[in-house]
C-alpha cells in the first residue's frame, strides 16, 4: 500500500516541482567521489528529508506514540506531499551522484524501508 501510494506522488513530484540540477562548478566532481564520499554529501539531505516527515507525522492528531511502525504508513504518504522539496533534493542529489533514477530507486527501496521505524522512534524521542 505504501509503496504504490508513494510511487504515484513521486511521479506528481517529478512534474509539480522545478528539478534544475544544482551541481557544483564541477559536475564530474561527483565522479571522482568515493560512495563513502557520495554518502556524507547525501546525508544531510536524507536527514532534512526525514526530519520533515517525522515533524508533519508528529503534528499529525492521527499519530499516537504506541503505533507501530507498520501503523504509521498512511501517515508517512500523507506527509510526503508537504515535505515535497526536501524529498525531490534528496532523490535530485541522488540521481546526481549514482545517475538517473537512482534518486527514486532509493526513495522506494532502502529509504522507504527503514523510513516507518526511523519516523516512530524519532517522534517517540521528542
Amino acid at each position: 500500500m505504501i509503496l504504490k501510494s508513494l510511487f504515484g506522488l513521486s511521479l506528481v513530484l517529478n512534474v509539480s516541482l522545478d528539478t534544475q540540477p544544482q551541481m557544483s562548478t564541477d559536475p564530474t566532481s561527483w565522479l571522482q567521489m568515493s560512495v563513502r564520499q557520495k554518502d556524507a554529501a547525501l546525508l544531510p539531505l536524507v536527514r532534512q528529508a526525514t526530519d520533515c516527515i517525522v515533524r508533519r507525522v508528529a503534528s499529525d492528531r492521527r499519530f499516537s506514540t504506541d503505533m507501530r511502525p507498520d501503523d504509521v504508513n498512511d501517515l508517512i504518504v500523507d506527509s510526503i506531499s508537504a515535505c515535497a522539496r526536501p524529498v525531490r533534493a534528496m532523490i535530485d542529489a541522488h540521481d546526481r551522484m549514482y545517475g538517473s533514477g537512482s534518486g527514486e530507486a532509493f526513495l522506494l527501496g532502502p529509504y522507504l524501508n527503514v523510513l516507518p521505524s526511523a519516523v516512530v522512534k524519532q517522534v517517540k524521542a521528542r
